[in-house]
């Protein structure tokens, strides 16, 4: 039920290492997840996003599975960035592999991505999540993936105000309202990262986060499960804030 990270630095990082040459790097996960809760693979497209330079996203987005796709050793060779999300795909029964549909999604500001699923999806929860997006954030979609949706759910709650973790805290909540499901959201503009863990791995190691370990070196701590982390440079953390557990009410 796919993979991602994502991660800001305060010094230009190449994109070889967690896409490539970490021994469970991005591309092993992929194939040979480890902590994966659905699925044994991840072979419905990848895609990755980076800041540039001048702070300007890029992006490369394919519905090859990423160990096929040979973008992914010249862009590992050639992207050095302070900041990216890269995810890896296992669609969603009933949604569609096409390039469109893999993470990250962007509004040319912010990148981000769900490691999970919206239950329900494709037999009317996201009518009704739809139904909860502005007319503008609603035209900019153009495809089927639930990932989309919770992506412009996110982009409203921060236009009209939110922090990027309470506007992720918005969108699990939503859907948590409506549905059951697993809800990891990665969400980074280049300077923070935040995301969920919601029914998923999710790891963190000084100013990354990913839903496996990358290596076995120390430093790499779980993120509890329905709960929520931003930072941004190594040291400089935003407070998590506890999601409400099963058990609780959820506001």
């Amino acid at each position: 039920m796919c993979r991602h990270l994502a991660f800001v630095s305060s010094t230009p990082v190449g994109l070889g290492a967690p896409l490539v040459d970490a021994p469970h790097s991005l591309v092993d996960q992929a194939r040979a997840p480890r902590h994966q809760t659905s699925g044994d693979s991840n072979p419905d497209g990848w895609g990755v996003g980076w800041f540039d330079a001048d702070g300007h996203v890029q992006r490369y987005r394919s519905a090859l599975p990423v160990w096929d796709d040979p973008a992914v050793g010249e862009l590992a060779a050639s992207i050095v960035t302070t900041g990216a999300l890269a995810a890896v795909r296992l669609a969603s029964p009933g949604a569609t592999i096409t390039e469109s549909q893999s993470a990250p999604f962007t509004d040319g500001e912010w990148l981000f991505s769900l490691n999970g699923i919206v239950d329900g999806y494709y037999d009317g929860v996201g009518d009704e999540l739809r139904a909860l997006t502005t007319p503008a954030r609603l035209d900019a979609i153009d495809g089927d993936a639930d990932t989309e949706v919770l992506f412009a759910m996110t982009l409203d709650a921060m236009d009209a105000g939110a922090s990027p973790t309470d506007a992720l805290l918005d969108v699990v909540r939503r859907v948590d309202e409506r549905t059951t499901g697993r809800l990891n959201l990665l969400l980074t503009d280049g300077r923070v990262v935040a995301g969920t863990a919601w029914g998923n791995s999710l790891y963190r190691r000084e100013a990354m986060l990913a839903s496996e370990p990358l290596d076995d070196r120390p430093g790499w701590e779980r993120v509890a499960d329905r709960s929520v982390v931003a930072f941004d440079t190594p040291g400089d953390d935003v407070p998590d804030d506890d999601v409400p557990g099963d058990d609780a009410a959820v506001a």
